[in-house]
């Protein structure tokens, strides 16, 4: 029987919490009644939106072990299994930076403008297969995010695997130090967030933070193809890290791809690892996802894992929710092929997912559709962004696009007319005129910032026509 995630005197230690009666060892930690499960240590974070304290006694009715609640809130809960500290969230990053002291898990941070999340998620099911492993839950990345995942890591962990992000200068620096990571991954550099930054430059040296948290000695791991791969390796090497690891197609690349071919549900690598040939295949499809499997790859080297055990993972990788699900819509007498890109969006991995649908195989007659809502914090470059991605459209054979969002009126207005379908303000008043476009036989991308709210395109989809897992193209 494996033992609690936290007993009360290591909270107390950690935080220094005063703690009332008829708590009991907590077996795993959050901040949201929907998904809490019972035995969760509940903690009260106040957010831009909502106050967590609004909700303590539906996290104590549904099971929780305690609620840690400021010493300001406390006295208007008449309640035990109360844990008073002066500050939630400074406490959870302290419970964070606890669980960091007590493990002897082998730690990897990801950051990177695009690919963090599916890079995470690739490393998760690598180093499953080799033992205990611990990672970031969907995006968990931001100053809430990052120490939670920590408080959530059991003590008998044998990796862990931390999503890191940021939108301004210096967020990442208190976050690895947190994190305290002995391999630490920056997957790409790309216009995102550039509303708050004066050049790619300065995301690079943002993104290029991460490395001062590296434990002595520990590997720095970055993408070779980048044109800011000399700054950050600068960061790298004014840390202390003992190493650093170079992926991508690069001839001076460590870690270096000679052939990577796209299929419609799947990729195929070739690469050399430090001069030695890997073959291996990708249960999902994308250029950008192969090149990324690259880093996993050299995050794994580092560690001094099994290559080979890691290789024979990724046939099992699958796309998380939002970044590239596919789906068959059943469609009249036919089906139509739904993939779900709607989580996010920025320039770069709007070119990948329009890279995806392009590589589709069709059959006669049918289409390449992409619904695309606008890209968001591009700052003044927003517009032109937008209109840069028509060369993309054409490039991989796009026949309609729907688009929402004042933004990509600038892609709308440099395309033909023949392939725009409808141009709207909300992704809500394309949904209609989507679903009455497909015919059986289409291949439909969705894909927009996350305030586009593109998914709800994806979810009307999936109720009028029926949904059922795809792992294979429309034509054979």
């Amino acid at each position: 029987m494996s033992s609690p995630l936290w007993t009360l005197e290591e909270i107390v230690a950690a935080t220094g919490a005063r703690v009332g009666g008829g708590f009991r060892e907590a077996t795993g930690a959050s901040i949201d009644t929907r998904t809490l499960e019972p035995g969760d240590l509940y903690f009260a974070i106040k957010g831009d939106v909502h106050d967590g304290h609004d909700f303590v006694p539906a996290a104590l009715k549904k099971g929780a072990s305690g609620a840690v609640v400021s010493e300001e809130k406390a006295p208007a809960f008449q309640t035990d299994r109360l844990i008073v500290v002066p500050d939630v969230l400074e406490a959870m990053r302290r419970l964070g930076r606890a669980a960091r002291r007590r493990t002897d898990a082998r730690i990897v941070a990801i950051t990177g403008s695009v690919g963090k999340t599916g890079t995470k998620e690739a490393m998760r099911l690598a180093l499953s297969r080799l033992g205990a492993t611990h990672a970031s839950v969907a995006s968990y990345n931001n100053h809430w995010g990052v120490p939670l995942t920590l408080s959530r890591m059991p003590r008998e962990t044998e990796f862990g695997i931390f999503e890191i992000g940021m939108n301004h200068a210096y967020e990442i620096l208190p976050l690895t130090a947190m994190v305290r990571p002995h391999v630490a991954v920056i997957t790409t550099i790309e216009p995102v967030h550039m509303e708050f930054f004066p050049s790619l430059w300065g995301i690079a040296d943002a993104k290029g933070e991460i490395f001062s948290g590296l434990e002595p000695g520990g590997t720095a791991v970055i993408n070779r193809d980048s044109p800011y791969f000399e700054r950050l390796k600068a960061h790298a090497l004014a840390s202390a890290a003992g190493r650093v690891i170079s992926f991508g197609e690069h001839e001076a690349a460590d870690i270096r791809a000679e052939r990577i071919l796209v299929k419609p549900d799947q990729s195929i690598v070739e690469a050399r690892v430090f001069g030695q040939l890997v073959t291996y295949r990708i249960g999902t499809a994308g250029r950008h996802i192969a090149l990324n499997s690259l880093s996993v790859l050299a995050a794994v080297h580092a560690l001094g894992a099994d290559l080979a055990r890691v290789a024979l993972s990724f046939p099992d990788l699958r796309p998380p929710v939002g970044r590239g699900e596919r789906t068959m819509l059943s469609i009249g007498d036919g089906q139509a092929l739904l993939i779900d890109e709607s989580y996010n969006a920025n320039p770069a991995s709007m070119r990948a997912a329009l890279a995806n649908l392009g590589a589709v195989e069709l059959g006669r007659q049918a289409r390449r559709i992409a619904v695309l809502g606008d890209m968001k914090e591009l700052g003044e470059r927003g517009p032109s962004l937008h209109e840069e991605l028509a060369e993309a459209v054409e490039a991989n054979g796009i026949d309609l696009v729907f688009a929402a969002g004042p933004l990509m009126r600038s892609l709308v207005e440099r395309l033909p007319k023949a392939k725009v379908a409808l141009h709207a303000d909300t992704s809500v008043e394309l949904i209609d005129a989507v679903c009455a476009a497909i015919r059986p036989g289409d291949a439909v991308t969705v894909k927009g910032s996350l305030s586009m709210k593109m998914a709800l395109v994806v979810k009307d989809l999936k109720e009028r026509y029926g949904a059922s897992p795809s792992a294979h193209a429309l034509k054979g």
